[in-house]
């Protein structure tokens, strides 16, 4: 079961609520928590591919999901290179550095 996300309400609630409590409640709340549709680990890896080939700086915070979510550092090295040729070598390396961090060198 996925846990309780705050991000919205931590980071917007104040400025953007409504904002905030689609991020948490719907996004989160109900969407990542559907996991007898997909697991978490497949959302993670569906989601950080889709933040990678954006080039977005949420990558970071959802990489370390992912992780959370059980993909492995040689799942994430695989992410990236495979999306290197479809999205762009720039790219790859600024997510490789992310997953450096996040994984261990």
């Amino acid at each position: 079961m996925a846990k309780k996300q705050t991000a919205g309400r931590d980071n917007l609630g104040d400025f953007a609520p409504k904002f905030a409590e689609l991020n948490d409640d719907v996004l989160f709340g109900e969407v990542w928590s559907r996991e007898d549709k997909l697991s978490a680990r497949d959302r993670s890896l569906i989601t950080v591919a889709s933040l990678f080939t954006q080039g977005v700086p949420q990558l970071e915070a959802h990489m370390k999901i992912a992780k959370q979510n059980g993909v492995t550092k040689d799942e994430m090295v695989e992410l990236i290179t495979h999306l290197a040729f479809y999205a762009g070598w720039s790219k790859a390396w600024s997510a490789f550095t992310l997953a450096k961090e996040i994984y261990g060198d």
